[in-house]
């Protein structure tokens, strides 16, 4: 089995060893990620500037360092450095959660599992929650053991059963204190309320923090009610991001309008 294992955290994560040791247990791990810290670029691409691959040793792993985001590792990695579509694709384990609608959009952690199953392999994003532990601390003191644990028995799974059909691929959520358990869950619709905060730099210039408080209430069945209540949240996702509605009442909507063209 080929396994090509990514993240948005960069080489140095304690996260993406924890995959690599876990993940090695089931086939033979190419580990082609972003050098750096890339965390929130969503499913961006670097079209516009060339992109430089190292190839480093790192914890004890082979490493080829991606001067690039995620979405470029992904990339890179099936058609350069493995040279096919990889039985597996694996992004994580990322320091902190990626819940809601919000994180599906703008993660980088999922943004690199949509794009490797965009190409047609098997993926699965996981992330762990760390809410004691800073999200850009790269030497992070969080416990990843049961995170490894859910990881291997979920890409075994994975491996040897396939997605479920109309499934591209697995959003995993490990809770920091869990019960045991699994829960099958919707993305929730948000998970931060935003607020943008005004500074002013030494000079007197004007600068900008975007940040957010968690949402109290989250709806039973959704990724971060199940997280909350101690459950491992896998989230079901598929690339086609069409609206489930009748095409015909939308025409309906736009009724009258058209162009001489």
């Amino acid at each position: 089995m080929k396994i090509l294992l990514t993240n948005d955290d960069g080489l140095y994560s304690a996260g993406l060893k924890a995959a690599y040791d876990a993940l090695s247990e089931l086939g033979e791990v190419f580990v082609v990620a972003p050098a750096v810290q890339r965390s929130g670029v969503g499913r961006s691409l670097s079209i516009m500037e060339p992109i430089r691959v190292s190839e480093v040793k790192v914890n004890g792993m082979r490493v080829f360092a991606v001067d690039g985001t995620p979405t470029d590792s992904v990339i890179i990695g099936m058609y350069e450095v493995i040279g096919e579509i990889p039985d597996l694709a694996v992004s994580g384990i990322n320091l902190g959660e990626n819940l809601s609608t919000e994180a599906a959009t703008t993660s980088g952690t999922v943004g690199a599992a949509l794009e490797a199953a965009t190409h047609g392999s098997k993926t699965i994003a996981i992330s762990l929650q760390m809410p004691d532990v800073s999200k850009f601390e790269l030497t992070s003191k969080a416990d990843f053991s049961f995170a490894s644990k859910v990881l291997r028995d979920i890409a075994e799974v994975v491996l040897r059963k396939g997605l479920p059909e109309g499934v591209d691929l697995l959003n995993v959520n490990v809770p920091a204190k869990p019960n045991g358990k699994i829960a099958v869950t919707r993305l929730a619709r948000r998970m931060y309320i935003v607020s943008v905060e005004k500074r002013l730099d030494p000079r007197g210039r004007e600068y900008y923090w975007i940040h957010g408080e968690e949402v109290e209430d989250a709806e039973n069945g959704t990724d971060i009610h199940a997280l909350r209540q101690g459950y491992v949240s896998i989230t079901p996702l598929k690339i086609d991001l069409t609206a489930s509605v009748e095409f015909e009442k939308v025409e309906g909507w736009f009724d009258g309008l058209e162009w001489e063209v």
